[in-house]
């Protein structure tokens, strides 16, 4: 079953979440600067943010060894790509380049990625094995720092401190449509986890308790998506004028999520929780997110040409 150490390494790195961690950074901060970012800062919020990504993936694959050669044999330790020492390795240098990266932002990058690593490093060794739903949880804690990340790059940029933050914490519930989406997967792989004993929610409730705990994550995302366009209004509101937020030109797709998101957890919230309901409003999530940068990326890209 080995394979090369070159597919095995590319395995383990888990590049396309990426997007996902170092993406989300780069587009908030591509978003609240409305594009005003230098080549150099653009390419150390991506990649620090990326690295730690990776660094957790290896640290989890390492812990995780034993449970993937039951039901993720491919992956790159029990397919014998790579060994358990050339994995420390690797996590320990992406973790530590990921850092100095962070640094070189901000003292306040570093610290949030500082965070982010000692997280990813609880969550694999101990949270994942004693509770599945606060493994749940703490991913969706994880994927919201990334908005915090992109905004602490913008503060480093000479960026007012209160705005930036009011921004990126009204991004923040964004990441609770991670937490339903980790429990609809739990869901899909309930046989696999009860094989190797990892004690996820539909174990504990069942699947139909578990679909009904994903599709409240997935409504308060949606309803909570537009709120980095209000967030400038509540905040003149309550006393502070110097928080714009974000324009109207980030409601159109960010609604078209919102919307795609409240008709899936009714769905999921009403009809029957079978495997085949649960993958295709998990797809419908999944493939919908593409909206949510779409949303930033226009909402910068506006504010340059206006």
């Amino acid at each position: 079953m080995s394979t090369s150490p070159v597919k095995g390494f590319v395995a383990l790195l888990r590049m396309p979440y990426w997007l996902m961690t170092g993406g989300l950074s780069l587009l908030t901060a591509f978003a609240i600067t409305k594009g005003m970012l230098a080549p150099e800062q653009m390419v150390l919020i991506f990649l620090s943010m990326a690295f730690i990504t990776s660094a957790g993936f290896a640290i989890n694959d390492f812990f995780d060894r034993e449970s993937d050669a039951v039901i993720k044999p491919k992956r790159p330790i029990p397919s014998g790509a790579l060994t358990l020492k050339q994995v420390i390795v690797i996590s320990s240098v992406l973790f530590a380049v990921g850092l100095i990266m962070a640094y070189l932002i901000s003292w306040l990058g570093f610290a949030i990625i500082a965070i982010d690593s000692v997280l990813l490093l609880f969550y694999s060794y101990l949270v994942k094995r004693k509770s599945g739903f606060a493994a749940n949880i703490l991913v969706g804690i994880l994927t919201g720092t990334a908005f915090m990340y992109g905004g602490a790059a913008v503060i480093a940029a000479g960026a007012a401190f209160s705005e930036v933050m009011l921004v990126t914490l009204s991004l923040y519930p964004i990441a609770f449509g991670t937490i339903g989406g980790n429990v609809l997967r739990d869901i899909l792989s309930l046989e696999g986890d009860t094989k190797v004993g990892y004690p996820t929610l539909p174990q504990k409730i069942g699947s139909i308790g578990a679909a009904k705990v994903g599709a409240l994550f997935f409504m308060l995302t949606g309803l909570l998506a537009p709120l980095p366009y209000f967030i400038g209004k509540i905040a003149k509101y309550v006393g502070f004028a110097n928080v714009t937020g974000f324009s109207i030109f980030y409601l159109p797709f960010i609604l078209m999520w919102s919307v795609l998101l409240i008709y899936s957890s009714i769905r999921l919230a009403t009809a029957a929780s079978t495997i085949q309901n649960v993958r295709k409003y998990e797809r419908v999530v999944t493939m919908s997110m593409i909206l949510l940068p779409l949303a930033l990326i226009v909402e910068a890209i506006v504010g340059i040409l206006l």
